[in-house]
């Protein structure tokens, strides 16, 4: 959608970014009367925080992660919900807290649905939630078989999300080269999702790698970018 991002106060005159604060009450007086200036432009993220420490908290408290799951996977979902990759008309890469609250977000499910989940996996699960909050994403390396399927749709779905705000803002930027290969991403992406996200974990991260050259492409003018991410693309044909 497009809005106009800049506000100004009709009690106090304060003028402000919409984009950086996601809110129309002033700042200094919390006055709700305000209007927008300035051009509209065109935005899908949200000004939105991750914070899992009441969800840490609680399992300081000798809860099980199961007790704590649902409230846990509904604050995950919603900020998952609300995150873009256009923020007032700049576009942005696919940052590791959004990531990370996603694969946390599947973990936490394939966690609860399991009869008899291993240790690796809860403990896998635990370490996800000590540090997504903070955009720490688990070592590629550490990922549990059983999770890795988590982990897989969880990076496909976040990067949908991506290529849909890609092409939106491809509309108001144009380039032919970026165009064919977001095509070439989604075709990926369609893939992972249609098998439930069971793909090697290597190719998960490859696919973000790649979204996040192209975008350093359309935006720095990084021609080496285009070819990085093109040569990413094609390692998984």
């Amino acid at each position: 959608m497009r809005i106009r991002g800049h506000r100004r106060c009709k009690e106090c005159e304060r003028e402000w970014s919409y984009f950086e604060t996601g809110t129309v009450n002033c700042p200094d007086c919390g006055s709700l009367r305000s209007v927008g200036v300035g051009e509209r432009e065109r935005h899908t993220d949200s000004a939105v925080t991750l914070d899992l420490s009441p969800h840490r908290a609680e399992l300081d408290d000798n809860t099980d992660l199961e007790d704590v799951a649902e409230e846990l996977k509904a604050t995950l979902r919603d900020y998952v919900r609300q995150r873009g990759f256009v923020r007032g008309g700049a576009l942005r890469p696919v940052d590791d807290t959004v990531l990370a609250a996603a694969e946390l977000l599947h973990a936490v499910d394939v966690l609860v649905r399991a009869r008899d989940p291993t240790d690796d996996a809860r403990l896998y699960v635990l370490e996800l939630l000590r540090g997504a909050d903070d955009g720490e994403r688990t070592d590629p390396s550490s990922v549990p078989d059983s999770m890795t399927a988590a982990r897989g749709l969880a990076y496909a779905e976040v990067l949908s999300t991506f290529c849909s705000d890609l092409g939106a803002w491809l509309d108001d930027h144009p380039d032919a080269a970026a165009g064919r290969v977001r095509e070439t991403l989604e075709t990926h992406l369609r893939r992972i999702e249609a098998i439930q996200g069971d793909v090697p974990v290597a190719e998960s991260d490859r696919l973000v790698r790649a979204s996040r050259d192209l975008v350093a492409y359309l935006t720095e003018d990084d021609e080496t970018a285009l070819v990085r991410t093109e040569e990413r693309l094609s390692q998984m044909d």
